[in-house]
């Protein structure tokens, strides 16, 4: 039996890593919801959600609405959305929550709770390139969340039909890095999920590895369309990818989560995934918006915090954001 505190599973975001845990937790036996709109929310109430993987598919029958106070507060809302969408759910998420419901938030870069109870000197401190007003936190309270970073390709084929690549595995974490009852149980329901599921006595520093490959190798694909094995495979590119990772290696060790890897470590893990495109490639692909607050951004704002100069990160900064503002994705 599954824990009687998540029956009740919410997606909010069903893209591809949030359609893919979606139709897994309702393989595990969960009732599952989605808040969605326009074409996903068309296909969802025809189709159900789908997945593909190899020549496996799956479906699951899901409650699909646009609007949240229709589904009523849940055990689990899990948070799949691109950070520039956040102010927008943080508007709205409200019916979903009550005082015992566990936010996972299945996002990409820095998120608004980094430094909940967390950061030493910087613990509690606001970041505003991922929460400018300060609306994101009171609208989805950090206590609420457990941390999760995800380590999986998808895709969408169609709205609601998602192509899962590969990778399996999802850690989870509370902020705090506290091993809590609720983190243990929800492991449990990802393991029966069929995630290779990992609990993290320190979410941040997964966030912040995860980070440092990232939050280069996505701007320059935007910019420049190539594939990750193209833009590690030109020799002056490396370069200046190492050395913006070079700064944030220096930042993450200012905040308590020091690096024990060099780039070119990180590089032979990139390259070993072959040619693929990076999200944020895809979003300006599709004409979406781009998350550079959340990837690279919010670096710059840590890097002003800590006192270390980044004009790699900078100029990396500077060029993708005026590459995304011509487009009108930022």
């Amino acid at each position: 039996m599954i824990n009687k505190n998540f029956n009740k599973v919410c997606i909010y975001g069903a893209g591809a890593i949030g359609g893919w845990i979606g139709v897994r937790l309702a393989g595990a036996g969960c009732r599952v919801s989605v808040v969605a709109r326009g074409a996903t929310l068309d296909a969802l109430k025809r189709h159900g959600l789908r997945s593909r993987h190899g020549h496996v598919e799956a479906t699951a029958s899901v409650q699909a609405s646009a609007n949240p106070a229709e589904l009523g507060v849940q055990d689990l809302v899990v948070i799949a959305v691109k950070s520039p969408a956040m102010l927008e759910v943080a508007r709205h998420i409200g019916p979903l929550i009550g005082p015992h419901t566990v936010v996972l938030t299945a996002m990409n870069g820095v998120p608004w709770w980094f430094f909940h109870g967390f950061g030493g000197r910087f613990e509690n401190t606001r970041l505003t390139a991922v929460d400018a007003t300060g609306e994101i936190g009171a609208a989805i309270p950090a206590a609420s969340v457990i941390g999760c970073v995800v380590h999986a390709s998808c895709s969408l084929i169609l709205p609601g039909y998602v192509h899962h690549h590969f990778g399996n595995k999802l850690i989870i974490g509370e902020p705090s890095g506290v091993r809590t009852e609720r983190v243990a149980q929800l492991a449990a329901l990802l393991g029966k999920a069929g995630f290779d599921v990992d609990v993290s006595d320190q979410i941040q520093k997964d966030t912040w590895y995860k980070l440092w490959g990232n939050m280069t190798v996505n701007p320059i694909s935007a910019i420049t369309g190539a594939t990750t094995d193209l833009i590690l495979g030109d020799d002056l590119v490396r370069g200046f990818v190492s050395s913006v990772m070079l700064e944030a290696k220096e930042i993450g060790a200012r905040i308590g989560i020091p690096i024990d890897q060099q780039p070119e470590d990180r590089h032979a893990v990139t390259l070993k995934l072959g040619a693929f495109k990076t999200s944020m490639l895809q979003d300006v692909e599709m004409e979406r918006a781009v998350e550079l607050d959340a990837l690279v951004t919010v670096v710059k704002e840590l890097a002003t915090l800590t006192g270390v100069p980044t004009p790699f990160t900078d100029a990396l900064l500077g060029l993708s954001r005026l590459h995304a503002r011509v487009r009108g994705l930022y």
